[in-house]
């Protein structure tokens, strides 16, 4: 993981973005926020586990279903499988040890929001 701190790139709203291998943020603070990071590091998991490109592909689409199904951006980026993951395992620093494969999966199903 490459952080960068460039704060043109990263959409407004939004503190960070992971485009592997890049971390891309807006404000050099966050290089120590623990669990901002592990955060990022979590996104860096699944898109390595998705080789890349086919991680983009389904977050959009995802992220265009729960648009259409909520009619809110904002709830529609919380219900994407990978954020869901990502936000529900921020805190604990050890969980990428001990994360199964394609766990972003068990996020997929159920969501009420």
């Amino acid at each position: 993981m490459i952080v960068v701190v460039f704060k043109y790139l990263t959409p407004k709203g939004f503190r960070g973005l992971t485009l592997y291998p890049f971390v891309l943020i807006s404000n050099a603070n966050d290089r120590n926020d623990k669990v901002f990071l592990n955060h990022e590091k979590i996104h860096i998991r699944q898109q390595l586990e998705l080789l890349v490109l086919p991680f983009y592909v389904w977050y959009i689409f995802e992220f265009l279903f729960r648009w259409i199904q909520f009619k809110n951006r904002k709830k529609a980026y919380y219900a994407i499988s990978f954020e869901r993951e990502a936000y529900a395992n921020e805190k604990d620093l050890e969980y990428l040890k001990t994360r199964s494969f394609w766990k972003f999966l068990i996020y997929c199903k159920g969501f009420q929001y």
